[in-house]
């Protein structure tokens, strides 16, 4: 959705939430003798207009990150946690499980995607890689 699409869709939305919570406090809560003062209901619109704010610019956020499909062998990235062999890694700001072939790989370690298993990811830390590629 491009950006003045969104901003439409937002204060529509924002709009109709406002709308509906006016409704229920000044004609349905009085049917079940339930009286809410006006600055409660001036509290409330605004405690549910900041919250919409706030989730609709999370969610923009969201929305516009591009997604990774797949990352590539050679892809680098950091270890999350320690990998022995299992663990979770960092590639593009995504977070992938993983696993160590090899010895185990400490946490905040740079890595190098090696190959794929399923759904998980096989490294290797980036300093081996590079170590095996000038044939020490």
């Amino acid at each position: 959705m491009n950006g003045k699409k969104y901003v439409i869709y937002s204060i529509t939305t924002g709009l109709l939430e406002e709308a509906a919570l006016i409704a229920t406090v000044l004609w349905l809560l009085p049917g079940f003798g339930v009286n809410i003062p006006l600055w409660g209901l001036v509290l409330m619109a605004t405690g549910l207009g900041a919250y919409s704010y706030v989730t609709d610019r999370l969610s923009k956020e969201a929305l516009d990150k591009k997604a990774i499909v797949w990352p590539d062998i050679g892809s680098k990235g950091t270890a999350i946690t320690r990998l022995t062999p299992d663990g979770y890694v960092k590639i593009s700001n995504e977070l992938w499980k993983a696993s160590s072939i090899g010895s185990a790989v400490d946490a905040n370690e740079e890595i190098v995607i090696v190959g794929t298993e399923g759904m998980t990811l096989l490294i290797t830390s980036l300093e081996r890689a590079s170590l095996s590629d000038h044939g020490n």
